[in-house]
């Protein structure tokens, strides 16, 4: 294998961009029309000086052939890593369109939805807007499971969030009384929460503009998780908070304002998980005076189950539809990517000579891969992606890629890589070019084949 990563890294060269995007369709332009090309140039050059005196002369080092799906002047971004971004087919990519990349959403902030057609030139095709959103986790985007043409996200109407579910070919939409936060292999069931409150406790993944009716409430019986049904639209409150800051509850836990977060359907819809998290009162957000608790509950809310209640527990993801892969914290052996058998008590630790910090993690299609980042850049602002082989070990680096320092909390860029349909590509959000935020798509097919 390492004799093939070295072909494809010198074969790759090719993709070690080290000036901006803009230059080959400059070229082209002084090719054909020389006054309009010099133009351009010279439009260009301020961004070119900007980003080569701000960053390392090499922003990224990639192993694979790479490419950008998306341009400027515009950013782009899908955000989290648990939601489908491709099609059946592997044509369509879906993603987020924007035009800053420095701030808290407001009110008003209003973001296109779009997808990327892979056989066109990476032609960007708007269907729809949005104004729920954030920027770990956009407004839910994905494919409906099920669907060639369907995809569902998260908007606001009036002073409500909502989704709605849209044929992104003929246009036509449904619209369901409560936003989703994660939806069921079978696309049948879709889970959701209160945005309003999450925004106020975790900037970045709630929605601004609707007020949280339980705001002075820190652990009230009236709000918690609800089940929606995605062909009536009917939902129900199926675990309140209150509910879950009671099991197992020590008596500090009155002093904190509680709330749920990160909901996520086991691979064959059965199961869920979602995270109880809670915050000291009286304590600023960003603050890291916090706890989270991990849980799972059949779909319908009954059978609750807690996974894990240590006080740290980061990104997961199923592994099958009774394993859970975390970064968690466990007393007999600290902070690692632990895998769970949910409904028991048995804890294996993955990984553990290789991972010595938090990641986003996802299986390939096929199971035999695990796609992981660095959650966070280290010390020279550098994030890097990698591909894991749990049966033998195996570690493969994909690549490096450099965050700006400014872009940290909330409005970090991170790479939340997703898998194509077929396991082949692999895409990802960053700012390694021009300090803006856009796609890469990068193939992996002669690493997993």
């Amino acid at each position: 294998m390492r004799a093939i990563m070295t072909t494809i890294k010198r074969k790759d060269n090719l993709h070690e961009n080290r000036i901006p995007y803009q230059w080959p369709n400059i070229i082209r332009a002084i090719k054909v029309f020389p006054v309009v090309g010099f133009l351009m140039m010279l439009l260009a050059t301020p961004v070119v000086v900007r980003a080569q005196n701000n960053a390392p002369k090499k922003t990224y080092q990639a192993n694979v052939p790479i490419r950008a799906i998306t341009r400027g002047p515009k950013s782009h971004w899908f955000s989290y890593y648990d939601k489908m971004q491709f099609d059946k087919t592997n044509r369509y990519v879906l993603g987020m369109e924007v035009n800053f990349d420095d701030r808290s959403p407001r009110p008003d902030d209003v973001i296109n939805l779009g997808m990327v057609d892979l056989q066109d030139n990476d032609k960007w095709i708007k269907f729809a807007e949005s104004r729920a959103w954030g920027w770990q986790q956009g407004c839910m985007l994905q494919w409906l499971p099920g669907s060639s043409s369907e995809v569902i996200y998260n908007d606001r109407q009036g002073d409500k969030f909502v989704a709605i579910i849209r044929d992104v070919f003929t246009g036509k939409s449904r619209v369901l009384p409560r936003p989703i936060y994660t939806i069921s292999p079978d696309g049948k069931r879709a889970l959701s929460l209160n945005f309003a409150r999450v925004n106020e406790t975790r900037p970045g993944y709630g929605y601004a503009g609707v007020k949280d009716p339980w705001s002075n409430d820190s652990q009230t019986e009236n709000d918690g998780i609800y089940l929606i049904d995605l062909q009536s639209g009917e939902s129900r409150l199926i675990i309140t908070l209150g509910q879950i800051v009671k099991y197992r509850a020590d008596k500090s836990m009155a002093n904190y304002k509680h709330w749920f977060n990160h909901l996520l359907f086991n691979t064959d819809g059965s199961r869920f998980i979602f995270l109880h998290r809670g915050r000291r009162l009286g304590r600023e957000v960003g603050e890291d005076d916090w706890f989270t608790r991990m849980f799972t509950a059949r779909w319908d809310g009954s059978q609750i189950h807690c996974v894990a209640d240590h006080g740290l527990v980061s990104h997961f993801i199923w592994r099958n539809p009774k394993q859970i892969l975390t970064w968690s914290r466990e007393p007999a052996d600290g902070d690692h990517f632990h895998l769970y058998d949910d409904m028991t008590e048995k804890i294996q630790i993955m990984g553990k000579e290789l991972f010595d910090r938090d990641g986003h993690i996802i299986f390939s299609p096929d199971g035999k891969w695990l796609l992981v980042d660095t959650a966070r850049p280290d010390q020279q602002h550098i994030q890097k992606l990698m591909l894991y082989r749990p049966y033998d070990g195996k570690l493969v680096e994909l690549g490096q890629f450099y965050l700006p320092p400014k872009q940290k909390g909330e409005w970090r860029c991170d790479l939340h890589g997703r898998w194509s349909s077929d396991g082949k590509s692999v895409c990802i959000d960053s700012m390694h070019m021009n300090y803006q935020r856009q796609m890469y798509l990068l193939d992996v097919s002669r690493v997993v084949k």
